[in-house]
């Protein structure tokens, strides 16, 4: 084999490894399997989104059924206003809840939707109502925290002011 022919196959097998690298970005990137013109556009306002990001997906019984299209401040009302575009082969009932979940303990976040009962479907440009926020582990943590230490302190001074109330009680 000349020279010729083994750079062009080294050439063949790094633009083919490349195509490999590309693909795979576009799936971790979340770049892929959803087609945006096929889609309405629903907002939801959240009290805190914690790390959601654009493009981030929408899922309803585990199944992507649409993406984050667009995060924005309301000053007004200082929420977060989300807008998700959902693929139009899924429609959801207006009282549909919007929740910010997790994937596993520290994993990426997404827009769980929560189908419910009424009879009218969301439309384009419609507002989902009922919303949950997202948790956010250092809160959790310092509430934990914080909860430990006041009933720490509770624990000890309880039996001293019990003694010393039932001592006032017998004196008087």
């Amino acid at each position: 084999m000349d020279r010729t022919a083994l750079d062009l196959w080294v050439g063949v097998f790094v633009a083919a490894g490349l195509a490999a690298l590309l693909v795979l970005a576009f799936k971790v990137g979340n770049m892929s399997g959803f087609n945006m013109s096929d889609a309405y556009t629903v907002t939801a306002e959240f009290d805190n989104i914690g790390g959601l990001k654009p493009r981030a997906a929408v899922k309803s019984a585990g199944v992507v059924v649409g993406r984050v299209s667009r995060i924005a401040f309301n000053d007004k009302t200082y929420e977060a206003t989300v807008t998700l575009s959902l693929d139009k082969r899924y429609s959801f009932p207006q009282d549909t809840i919007a929740a910010i979940l997790t994937s596993g303990l520290l994993g990426e976040q997404y827009i769980g939707l929560d189908a419910g009962g009424s009879e009218k479907k969301l439309a384009s440009g419609d507002k989902i109502r009922i919303t949950q926020s997202a948790v956010v582990l250092e809160n959790l943590i310092s509430q934990f925290l914080y909860s430990k230490a006041a009933g720490g302190s509770d624990r000890s001074s309880t039996p001293a002011s019990t003694g010393t109330s039932e001592k006032q009680g017998i004196q008087q």
